[in-house]
């Protein structure tokens, strides 16, 4: 399996997660790569809406192209959801962070393990 395709099996999963919780979602298929901003997941209930930029890492920190977190950011100001990075560790669970807490780099924002651990939040905080 490539790394785009355990990417989508990792947002498949999390949809799951979520509609098993009571909260509708649904993976925006083609994100990153459509002309209008529009993270990978879209999820909501009757009281809250999220938009979700997803990752999974094999290594102990994870990359967000700036292109990425400023469409996550834009999406989420129209809509009016909340937005939040989602990163999966290899052999850990779910991480969710906001955006102010995710690293500002040169090109980009990063995260490492021990900042997801530290400031993000479980699956099941998240939905809590």
């Amino acid at each position: 399996m490539n790394t785009k395709q355990k990417g989508t099996a990792a947002e498949r999963e999390l949809i799951h997660m979520l509609w098993k919780a009571g909260w509708a979602a649904f993976r925006a298929a083609g994100s990153g790569s459509a002309k209008h901003a529009c993270p990978d997941i879209i999820a909501g209930n009757a009281l809250r809406h999220m938009g979700i930029e997803c990752k999974i890492s094999k290594n102990t920190y994870q990359y967000f192209k700036r292109q990425e977190i400023d469409d996550l950011r834009a999406f989420c100001s129209i809509f009016g959801a909340e937005a939040w990075v989602g990163i999966k560790f290899q052999g850990l669970g779910w991480f969710f962070l906001t955006l102010e807490d995710i690293k500002e780099a040169k090109e980009g924002y990063t995260v490492s393990e021990s900042t997801a651990r530290n400031k993000g939040l479980l699956f099941e905080e998240l939905i809590g």
